[in-house]
C-alpha cells in the first residue's frame, strides 16, 4: 500500500509566549493496496527447482517445490547445535501456520528434519514460506553473531596470546631432535628395566 505524506511547507515561528501552532499534516492513500516487503536471503535454485537457503551458520534449508516440504540438513557436521537450529526453525514455521502440525519428522538424510508445507488457499505457499524463514533468520542473528565471536576469541587466544597466556621462552631455534625422548630408537627409553624379554 503506497502512502504519500504531505507536510505543510509554511515555516511557523514560535511566539515568545503562548502555545505554538503545528503545521497541517495530510496523509493520502493512492494506488492499489499492495504491501511490499523487502528482505535478503542467500537463496539458490537447484536444477530440479528446489530453493536452497544457505544463510544459517549450522544448517542449510531446502524448500522442495515438488514435494511441498521444508528440509533442513547440517552444513558441516552433526552437533547438538544443528538439531537445535533445525527444531527451532520447524517449530517457528509450525507456529506461524506454514508447516502442518503433525508432519515434522526426521528426513531420509542422517540428522535432517523436514516438515510438509500446508496448502494455501489465498496466498502463494512458497513465497509465504520464504518470508517466514527470513523472519526466523532475524531471530537467529544474535545466536550466529555470539557463536562466531566466541570461535574468533578462541582462535585469537591460541594464535595470538597476550602476555598473560604466553611464556618467556622467546624464539626457539630449529633442531633435528628436541626433548628427552629419542625419535630413531625402536625401544622407548622409559621401558628399559621393566619389560625386557
Amino acid at each position: 500500500m503506497a502512502i504519500n505524506v504531505s507536510i505543510g511547507s509554511e515555516e511557523v515561528e514560535a511566539p515568545l509566549e503562548g502555545p505554538t501552532k503545528s503545521p497541517d499534516i495530510k496523509v493520502e492513500f493512492k494506488g492499489p493496496e499492495k504491501d511490499t516487503l523487502d528482505f535478503e536471503l542467500k537463496l539458490r535454485s537447484a536444477l530440479n527447482g528446489d530453493l536452497m537457503i544457505l544463510d544459517h551458520k549450522d544448517i542449510d534449508i531446502i524448500i522442495q517445490r515438488t514435494n511441498n516440504k521444508v528440509l533442513t540438513v547440517a552444513k558441516d557436521m552433526i552437533t547438538d547445535a544443528v538439531y537445535g537450529a533445525e527444531s527451532r526453525l520447524l517449530e517457528y514455521l509450525r507456529r506461524k501456520g506454514i508447516i502442518e502440525y503433525d508432519s515434522i519428522q526426521g528426513g531420509n538424510i542422517y540428522g535432517s528434519l523436514e516438515g510438509k508445507i500446508m496448502e494455501a488457499k489465498e496466498a502463494d505457499a512458497i513465497k509465504a514460506t520464504i518470508l517466514n524463514i527470513s523472519e526466523w533468520m532475524k531471530t537467529e542473528e544474535p545466536y550466529i553473531k555470539g557463536t562466531t565471536a566466541y570461535e574468533q576469541m578462541e582462535d585469537d587466544l591460541l594464535l595470538e596470546p597476550d602476555n598473560f597466556d604466553s611464556t618467556d621462552l622467546g624464539q626457539v631455534p630449529q633442531a633435528s631432535e628436541k626433548g628427552s625422548i629419542e625419535q630413531g630408537s625402536i625401544f622407548a627409553p622409559y621401558i628399559y628395566g621393566r619389560y625386557t624379554y
